[in-house]
């Protein structure tokens, strides 16, 4: 009995932590336009994120009992199992963090959780119609619908504002982005704080603790809202700078269109039960902004590497997760040199992200962004110079260095 409750302790400790994890990595879904737009601060941003993040834990249970009750068999599951899954989803967020990709918290735990049932049960114990319709279905569905929705959003509110006095019409936008995103601060509470509440959840009933089918106990909603909370408050800026600058520019009337649309995405999948990935969502309509303001542009460098990284998010924590669960089969020695090997590959992860500090005093600098890329540089050296104007803009060179070298007047010097 000892050794089972070290064991649910460490899961719960370790659930939790992953919780922290999303907190952090998720925090620009909600505030990265907020910021880059200058409609918020940094540090107010992530502390209102934070605490509607708790406020939404409490307002829902209907995805933690999707993940504790429909994907896999609780009968196939041991708490070791739900170690090696939080293992392989934890890493993947710490990874994908150190390199400023918003990838998918949600798609990690859901990878995790799979790859270690399958070692520990077989490919018989997950359930693969709600695996399909709950998680990869939305994976799918959610950036389009949101991209879509976000760019006609765009499109109608520039058009609606085209006769508004331009600053006054900023400021009413940069208000609504700040309603905006801190609806999307609540719907995510609502959707990635029950993930972890779940995952608790299917440990205890793993471990005898509760009876099965159990909704999630009062203790486990408060500690998971406080864990992403906390998280949050921290901050992803490696992410929010991402999410705010690296993909597109943003205006406040385009952040309000891409949080509105968002938002209501979430907060729909929420009500449904669906596992959604609050990520896919953000960044679908954040594109979608971008498309549909006139001139703007996505860098599709950036949103290339982020939908690789989609891709991998499910079947790299699977991996992972699979060999952890491989490896805790072998007792309580192999469960310590998992645990050991989680604490170490973190504290490496960030060391190395200690080279290059990103916080919330440079979050927004610009020469940190991603260069447009050749296609947007080719669009603004054939962009026509603005009526009436008799001073012609030099063209973007496509290689900078050398219009510098032809720039610079030579000397000659006679001996």
């Amino acid at each position: 009995m000892e050794s089972f409750s070290l064991i649910l302790a460490i899961v719960v400790v370790t659930a939790l932590a992953f919780d922290f994890t999303n907190g952090f990595h998720d925090t620009a879904n909600a505030m990265a336009t907020t910021i880059s737009t200058g409609a918020m601060k940094p540090k107010p941003a992530v502390a209102m994120s934070a605490v509607l993040n708790l406020v939404g834990a409490f307002l829902s249970v209907e995805v933690a009992n999707t993940i504790s009750k429909g994907l896999v068999d609780e009968a196939g599951i041991r708490p070791e199992v739900i170690f090696a899954a939080l293992v392989g989803a934890i890493l993947w967020n710490l990874l994908t963090w150190l390199v400023g990709l918003p990838s998918s918290s949600s798609h990690a735990l859901m990878g995790g959780l799979i790859g270690a049932t399958i070692a520990s049960a077989g490919v018989g114990a997950v359930h693969g119609d709600v695996l399909v319709t709950k998680v990869l279905i939305p994976a799918i569905a959610a950036p389009l619908v949101a991209g879509v929705a976000a760019m006609l959003a765009t499109r109608l509110t520039y058009s609606l504002g085209r006769k508004a006095d331009g600053e006054a019409s900023k400021k009413g936008y940069r208000s609504g982005q700040i309603a905006s995103a801190g609806l999307v601060s609540l719907a995510h509470g609502t959707n990635d704080a029950q993930k972890t509440m779940g995952v608790i959840t299917l440990a205890l009933v793993a471990g005898g603790a509760v009876a099965p089918d159990s909704d999630p106990p009062m203790w486990v909603i408060l500690s998971a809202g406080l864990a992403i909370a906390l998280g949050t408050y921290l901050g992803g800026w490696r992410i929010i700078r991402t999410m705010g600058k690296g993909l597109t520019d943003l205006q406040p009337q385009q952040g309000f269109a891409a949080q509105t649309s968002a938002a209501t995405v979430i907060l729909a999948s929420s009500h449904l039960g669906f596992s959604l990935s609050t990520t896919h969502s953000v960044s679908g309509s954040v594109m979608g902004a971008g498309l549909g303001r006139k001139g703007g542009v996505v860098r599709w460098s950036t949103a290339t590497r982020m939908f690789v990284a989609w891709g991998l998010t499910l079947p790299a924590a699977a991996l992972v997760a699979a060999l952890a669960e491989y490896v805790t089969g072998f007792g309580s020695w192999g469960t310590a040199a998992v645990a050991v090997f989680l604490i170490a590959s973190s504290a490496a992860i960030w060391k190395l992200s200690r080279r290059e500090v990103v916080d919330h005093t440079n979050v927004n600098d610009t020469d940190a962004a991603e260069p447009a890329g050749v296609v947007t540089a080719a669009m603004a050296a054939v962009t026509p110079p603005p009526a009436g104007g008799t001073v012609a803009e030099e063209p973007v060179h496509p290689f900078p260095a050398q219009a510098t070298a032809e720039r610079t007047p030579t000397t000659t010097t006679t001996v």
